[in-house]
């Protein structure tokens, strides 16, 4: 018999299959909250303050108080973590139930808060590649809050689903934003570029940590505005989230990239990135 899996609501650890909200959560009646992902490394929460200062500015942003102290969202997380495996955090925080709908803000209502804990599924492409498709961003113009209002990203990453991509890389007014649920890297002329962190795009940690990576082992880098036109040229593309970590783009729009083999580059900056993670694990050992 399969052993349930415990998650966290509002206060309680219980199975999944007893947690509920209530229909008057906004969340559920708007889409009126945010959330974070939180890779974890044998029970090491990867670069935990990256991500509470990612969920605080989310939280600022759409002006929903944060229920818990960084140090008791850590005691709150550590429950759910099996020590031996890969795996992520998913947390979410909406604005709570209120009495009734209404678009303005309710008073007087606590966030509604819901953590739980899934194994990280190895992605069997990623050392041979994977295709993506670019798509016109027709999204909101504040990408920068991780909000759970996600039906934009959505629809778009179903445009790479059904043209048999991996993802979906995002164009506004001919320049690239980011991917679905990703960020995008290209090296055009042998400088590592992605776009500037603003309100176009979600800065994403595993994103931070490639330019530190690119830095410290004097690989030519820049956080720069890049067209598609520019893209199409590149000799290698790389999508960075936190569950695929680093991806190469072997094809475009149907047009290989770099006659479709995975980039020399790539191949050591996910070296560089999988030895990061082993050493990031093993430092904050049960800390």
């Amino acid at each position: 018999m399969t052993k349930s899996k415990t998650v966290f609501l509002n206060g309680v650890y219980l199975p999944i299959e007893q947690a509920t909200i209530s229909v008057m959560d906004r969340g559920f009646l708007f889409g009126d909250g945010v959330y974070e992902v939180i890779p974890v490394y044998t029970g090491s929460l990867f670069r935990l303050d990256g991500h509470f200062e990612r969920l605080e500015n989310s939280l600022a942003l759409t002006q929903i108080g944060n229920p818990y102290s960084r140090e008791q969202w850590r005691e709150l997380i550590m429950p759910l973590i099996d020590n031996t495996k890969d795996q992520y955090i998913y947390m979410q925080i909406t604005r709570g139930a209120a009495e009734k709908r209404d678009h303005a803000f309710p008073v007087g209502v606590k966030p509604s808060v819901f953590m739980m804990c899934n194994d990280i599924a190895p992605f069997e492409a990623k050392d041979a590649g994977v295709k993506a498709v670019s798509v016109e961003d027709n999204r909101w113009s504040l990408c920068n809050i991780k909000a759970i209002a996600l039906l934009g990203n959505i629809l778009l990453r179903q445009q790479a689903v059904e043209n048999n991509c991996a993802e979906a890389i995002l164009v506004r007014e001919g320049y690239v934003t980011e991917g679905a649920a990703s960020n995008v890297f290209a090296v055009v002329d042998g400088v590592l570029i992605t776009p500037p962190k603003n309100n176009a795009i979600l800065g994403g940690i595993t994103r931070d940590v490639i330019l530190e990576l690119a830095k410290a082992n004097r690989i030519p880098y820049a956080e720069d505005i890049l067209s598609l036109d520019a893209l199409k040229t590149a000799s290698e593309i790389w999508l960075a989230s936190s569950t695929r970590e680093i991806l190469p783009v072997i094809e475009l729009d149907g047009d290989l990239v770099a006659g479709g083999r995975v980039g020399r580059l790539w191949q050591a900056m996910n070296g560089l990135f999988q030895n990061y993670k082993i050493a990031y694990a093993e430092e904050h050992k049960n800390s």
